[in-house]
């Protein structure tokens, strides 16, 4: 199979990273709606979906906000502001979707922890996404530099990259498995399970955006790296709280 991927279908090419993408919300939210009923949710019907739409709004201007300002020194022609309109990050959605859910339950006064049911479902979504940036090769902006390592992949333009999107793969495999026991084993209180996941996601993706061809840098780290970092000061208090119990 050669990379970019672009099957057609009756003449008309697929944009598989589209379909993935769309896939990937359809099938996250039935997993969700599927772990809602098998759960126990402390939070009734109208508050979830005043939640729910929360997040969505503040996944979409988090995740194209975020999206613009991992290169803002762009030449701001028309079709280039067309092109940064249709940016998006998943890290942007994620936080974004965070603070979202904040402002909802203010509103709302909705006190309980909202945030466990949507961890397997969310990484669940990122994988099937992840699924379509691999294939998209060097058409999405999710590879990596260029490596001469035993991991080179040709992803498009002749030279060999580092497979980001591979590595994200098998790392959400392991992420899906480990929360997942984690869930059922460990005594988490309610609202920590998605703590777990932000830190660990976040801290993932710090690491890998060092072997990506970012362009624009404050204080040597990427956009990205700056939001990995405002993450890991938001949830400060319960890193702190979790060192001192282990103390």
């Amino acid at each position: 199979m050669q990379i970019p991927f672009q099957p057609e279908f009756f003449g008309i090419s697929i944009n598989i990273h589209l379909v993935l993408e769309y896939l990937a919300f359809f099938i996250a939210f039935r997993y969700y709606v599927i772990l809602r009923r098998k759960s126990k949710d402390h939070i009734n019907s109208g508050n979830r979906l005043s939640i729910i739409l929360g997040a969505a709004l503040g996944a979409l201007i988090g995740s194209r906000l975020i999206g613009i300002l991992e290169n803002p020194l762009v030449d701001f022609s028309e079709e280039n502001i067309i092109q940064l309109l249709n940016t998006k990050t998943i890290m942007g959605g994620l936080f974004g979707g965070l603070l979202g859910v904040e402002v909802a339950k203010k509103i709302i006064g909705e006190k309980t922890s909202s945030g466990d049911l949507f961890v397997l479902p969310i990484i669940l979504g990122i994988f099937i996404g992840r699924i379509g940036c691999f294939l998209s090769g060097i058409n999405e902006f999710t590879y990596g530099n260029v490596t001469t390592s035993y991991f080179g992949m040709d992803l498009g333009d002749g030279l060999q990259r580092h497979p980001t999107s591979l590595y994200e793969l098998v790392f959400l495999i392991i992420l899906f498995i480990g929360l997942q026991q984690l869930h059922k084993r460990a005594n988490l209180k309610n609202g920590e399970l998605f703590k777990i996941f932000m830190l660990l996601y976040f801290g993932f993706r710090f690491c890998i955006e060092f072997i990506k061809p970012n362009v624009f840098h404050v204080l040597g780290l990427s956009t990205i790296q700056l939001l990995c970092v405002i993450c890991w000061l938001y949830y400060s208090p319960f890193i702190y709280q979790k060192l001192k119990n282990a103390s």
